[in-house]
């Protein structure tokens, strides 16, 4: 059963890869714009050997997942100060409301300005992007605690540390699992967006990089490469979340 379920998940990327190079041996095909299957494959075996690819891939990884652990550090206890402090919410959340709205790239250039043209003014691009998914869910998810839940913990005595990790964690943590998982992809989104504007590193790079020399296989390579690495990213990340946390799982 197992085996059918993953040959089931394949079929769509095997019929898209058949398509490819189908459609590639096809008089008109413009190979300088999509490049055949094989030629791609070719180029990336390259970028392997040469250990381009490992360069910029951990580049982007690297910036990725800080930028990913400071929103999780940030806006986890934010969202719950905000779900139970309607005196703090009130004046705090018109201003995220208002940051909320503003693209992380829209503000590069004074990231920039502010942090140098260094790694801290792309962690911070990720931060903006992954930021907001993780505080509205973690708020959500406060808020859909059920209070009879919480009257329990209170009638038997327990302490609000207790109540917190017994009851309303439990309950709110797939909320905020969901956000989680939102954050990280928005973190490839726009960090690769960060890379191709100002970076001399990083699969955004390579990409522009591809875009100025004209190699159409290199950036298939890169998009190729940004999709395995995102979604493996998030498979780690719900991998580790059911062991931790099993009551947890969605998808």
């Amino acid at each position: 059963m197992v085996w059918n379920r993953r040959a089931l998940s394949a079929s769509g990327f095997i019929i898209l890869l058949i398509l490819w190079h189908w459609g590639s041996s096809r008089p008109g095909w413009n190979h300088f714009l999509f490049p055949a299957p094989s030629v791609v494959l070719a180029r990336m075996a390259q970028l392997v050997r040469n250990g381009m690819l490992a360069r910029h891939l951990l580049a982007s990884l690297s910036r990725v997942f800080s930028g990913f652990a400071i929103s999780v550090a940030v806006a986890f206890p934010l969202g719950i100060a905000l779900a139970l402090s309607p005196s703090f919410a009130l004046p705090v959340r018109p201003i995220l409301n208002f940051v909320r709205q503003i693209p992380p790239l829209a503000v590069i250039p004074l990231l920039i300005l502010w942090l140098g043209i260094g790694e801290a003014s792309r962690i911070a691009v990720v931060v903006m992007a992954s930021f907001f998914p993780i505080l509205l869910n973690a708020e959500n998810g406060i808020s859909r605690v059920d209070s009879r839940l919480i009257e329990v913990g209170k009638t038997l005595s327990l302490p609000r540390s207790a109540i917190f990790r017994y009851i309303a964690f439990p309950a709110f943590f797939p909320y905020f699992f969901v956000g989680m998982r939102l954050a990280l992809s928005y973190s490839w989104r726009s960090l690769v967006g960060a890379e191709i504007v100002a970076a001399s590193s990083g699969l955004g790079y390579m990409i522009r990089e591809a875009e100025t020399l004209s190699r159409s296989d290199t950036i298939i390579c890169g998009v190729l490469v940004l999709g395995c690495v995102g979604a493996l990213s998030d498979l780690l990340l719900e991998a580790v979340s059911s062991r931790m946390f099993p009551w947890s799982s969605v998808s």
